[in-house]
This record gives C-alpha cells, sequence and structure tokens, in this order.
C-alpha cells in the first residue's frame, strides 16, 4: 500500500517525533496503514521489520493499540511492538528481559527492553530474527 500524500485528506496525522496516528484495529491492514504513514526512511524499515517477524512466526497475529502495531500468538499475548520517535524506531519487547542476549536498552518496566533502529544502520535480521523467536516462545502482555 503506497503512503498518502501529506495533503491528503486520508493522510494519517502524525504525532510528536512523527508517529502516525493510526486508529485502534485488528489484522495486517492496520499494520500495514501504520507502516505505510511511517515517514521518511522509518517505512522501509517498518516493512522490513514487519516481514521478518512474518518470516520468523508465519501465524502471527497484528493489531495496533495506542498508535503503535504490536504482535502476538493467539492465547499467549503480545510479544513485540514498535513505535516511531524523531530519530529512531523503538522495537519493545514486552518480556525482552527473558531473551538471550538481552536486547541493549533497559526500560523502566522491569520485564521490557528495547532495541532502537536508526537511519543508515542496517537491521541485523539474524539477531532480530533470533530475539522475535525468542520472544513468542514467552507468554506475552496478556492484553491480547
Amino acid at each position: 500500500m503506497p503512503p498518502s500524500s501529506p495533503d491528503s485528506p486520508e493522510a494519517p496525522r502524525l504525532l510528536a517525533g512523527g508517529n502516525p496516528q493510526i486508529p485502534k484495529g485488528d489484522g495486517d491492514a492496520p499494520v500495514q496503514a501504520y507502516i505505510a504513514a511511517m515517514p521518511d526512511w522509518k517505512s522501509e524499515v517498518g516493512r522490513q521489520l514487519d516481514a521478518l517477524i512474518e518470516r520468523a512466526i508465519p501465524d502471527v497475529q497484528k493489531a495496533v493499540r495506542w498508535n503503535s502495531p504490536f504482535y502476538g500468538i493467539k492465547g499467549q499475548g503480545w510479544f513485540l511492538s514498535f513505535h516511531c520517535f524523531t530519530n529512531y524506531i523503538k522495537v519493545t519487547f514486552l518480556n525482552g528481559d527473558e531473551l538471550r542476549p538481552r536486547p541493549p536498552v533497559d526500560s523502566k518496566h522491569e520485564r521490557v527492553r528495547y532495541l532502537h533502529l536508526v537511519e543508515d544502520e542496517p537491521l541485523d535480521e539474524v539477531q532480530l530474527g533470533d530475539w522475535i523467536a525468542q520472544a513468542a516462545n514467552l507468554p506475552g502482555d496478556p492484553l491480547f
């Protein structure tokens, strides 16, 4: 789905830091709308991240909650989300403290760990794919 022109009436509003404002919704369509609305280089990285998650977890469930894509396993809960900030994309591993090696960025939440994706730095698809597979095998956030 190509991104909408910023001048078109259906273009999502970008919130502080450039995060797209996408209505809450279940399934692939709202996640793809979010990814298409991600500004600049972030949209391509969002597509890469989404594809990597789908390859690692073919039966992944998707939704947009709190203006962020969420990925989960039915009956287990959410295991990952991501969110746009001005200079990076924050990938949230909801049980990241249990991943090995642990994702590099701490959280104020004891079990959560983050990975920041920045422009011009390629995705480490091997490490990220391993974290995704590990995270999907842990009990997720029960809001799912």
